[in-house]
Parts: structure tokens; C-alpha cells; sequence
């Protein structure tokens, strides 16, 4: 892994724990209050980005970009949350193993 992309690979893991910090002070604000949106759009970039770093042996393959839904029902949007909280736990997952091979 050069350099650069050890760096690339470094900002997106940073990038993505703060998205999952900012949902947990959005959702904690209460339910219908909030949009998921935004969220989801913004893990679709980072993925796209995570995806040009290369060398994942097919592992970003299991992964499908968000729909960027915005439910009006509380109860929904709590589920659409979820999932992309699972999704971000699991990217960033992938990056930090990424960032193990060899040593680096």
C-alpha cells in the first residue's frame, strides 16, 4: 500500500466514525426530526472513494449503495438508521483490516 493511499485509506476511516458520530447526536435529538437522507448520500461517496483505493480482495463487493430514502414514519426512520450504521460499522471494518496487511 503506497503512502498516499495509506493516507486516502486513514481519512476515509476518520471521515466515517465522524459520520456515525453526527447520526448519533441527530437521532438522539428524536424521532421524526431528523432526515436519513443526507446519511445515506454521504456513505455512498465515501464508499465510491473506499472503492477506488483498490486491494480489498472483493470484500467492497458486498457492499450495495444506500437508497436515499427519507421516511416520514419515526419508526422506519429508526430502521433506515440502523441499517446505515451497520453499513459504516461494517466499512470501516474492511478499511482498518485493509490497513493491517503487511504490517501497515
Amino acid at each position: 500500500m503506497s503512502e498516499n493511499t495509506a493516507d486516502k485509506r486513514g481519512a476515509l476511516l476518520h471521515m466515517l466514525r465522524q459520520l456515525l458520530k453526527e447520526m448519533e447526536v441527530i437521532s438522539s435529538q428524536g424521532a421524526g426530526y431528523y432526515t436519513c437522507a443526507p446519511f445515506a448520500r454521504r456513505f455512498n461517496r465515501l464508499l465510491g472513494q473506499t472503492r477506488a483505493l483498490g486491494n480489498d480482495n472483493g470484500l467492497l463487493e458486498t457492499f450495495d449503495e444506500l437508497t436515499e430514502t427519507d421516511p416520514k414514519d419515526p419508526g422506519e426512520k429508526y430502521k433506515v438508521m440502523m441499517g446505515i450504521r451497520v453499513e459504516i460499522s461494517q466499512l470501516v471494518a474492511l478499511l482498518e483490516t485493509m490497513g493491517m496487511e503487511k504490517g501497515k
